[in-house]
């Protein structure tokens, strides 16, 4: 079975390509949907996963039956910079891997700082990469109580923004969307400190029914009122633009391939 694949759905509007090379994860969020994806209770899928047996091994051969010239996203299942047995370096070495076959990488995970130890390769990409950061909450407390395992809100900002100074290209994932006051204060944040290069805005997707009392229209107002004038790359995905069909868009926010790596 080969581990690069083809997402489905609204994945594929993240990346046309990705690879999980853990199967588990210590964050811990409550939104998650991964142990349902897998059959797995919440308690057989939050811990310190280990890698896929003999993922290397088999990374290497997919990239040597094709040349993938749009990005591989690590990753949808589990996070690649969560608290592993491994300590990440099935990460690093993947990375390695796949910058040895020239092959573009999209790289989304809540780990903050762990990133770091991996910044020389990260800039041997060049171009071929961007590494970001889901961001849900502005507080520190809910934050905690929504992703527990999870770095905090400042900590993963903070990464970006070195990430960003050392000439990585970045971005920053909003989705789920929990509380709108909160994603708007994150992009402020982010936009002072100049850490993020594009935003992917999503919305919170049937968790208990507190999406149906989120007026989506005017996030999506208030969203675009901060970062059109910031003149970022901009992606506003098809759950969100479904509930604020009135909000005008340009053609560059709704083109889910137009800043993704590539070769």
């Amino acid at each position: 079975m080969p581990v690069i694949y083809e997402p489905k759905g609204r994945a594929n509007e993240y990346s046309p390509y990705a690879c999980n090379l853990y199967l588990g994860c210590t964050h811990g969020c409550k939104y998650c949907y991964a142990p349902h994806a897998l059959q797995r209770t919440a308690e057989n899928y939050f811990y310190s996963p280990s890698p896929r047996k003999n993922v290397l091994k088999i990374l290497e051969k997919d990239l040597q039956k094709k040349a993938y010239d749009l990005q591989i996203l690590l990753s949808f299942i589990g996070d690649v910079y969560c608290e592993t047995t491994d300590n990440n370096q099935t990460t690093r070495n993947a990375l390695i891997l796949l910058n040895s076959y020239h092959t573009p990488v999209a790289v989304l995970s809540k780990g903050g700082n762990r990133m770091l130890k991996d910044i020389d390769v990260f800039q041997s990409f060049g171009k071929r990469i961007c590494v970001g950061s889901t961001l849900t909450f502005f507080d520190d407390e809910k934050s905690l109580a929504w992703e527990p395992g999870a770095a905090s809100p400042d900590e993963r900002i903070q990464t970006l923004k070195v990430l960003h100074e050392s000439g990585i290209r970045t971005f920053a994932s909003f989705e789920p969307v929990i509380e709108p006051s909160e994603s708007l204060r994150l992009i402020e944040k982010t936009l002072q400190d100049d850490s993020v290069d594009h935003y992917k805005i999503g919305k919170l997707n049937n968790y208990r029914g507190l999406d149906k009392g989120i007026d989506w229209q005017e996030f999506l107002k208030n969203v675009l009122a901060l970062l059109r004038p910031a003149k970022k790359q901009i992606y506003i995905k098809e759950c969100l633009r479904a509930l604020a069909p009135d909000v005008p868009l340009f053609e560059s926010e709704t083109d889910s391939k137009r800043y993704i790596a590539r070769t």
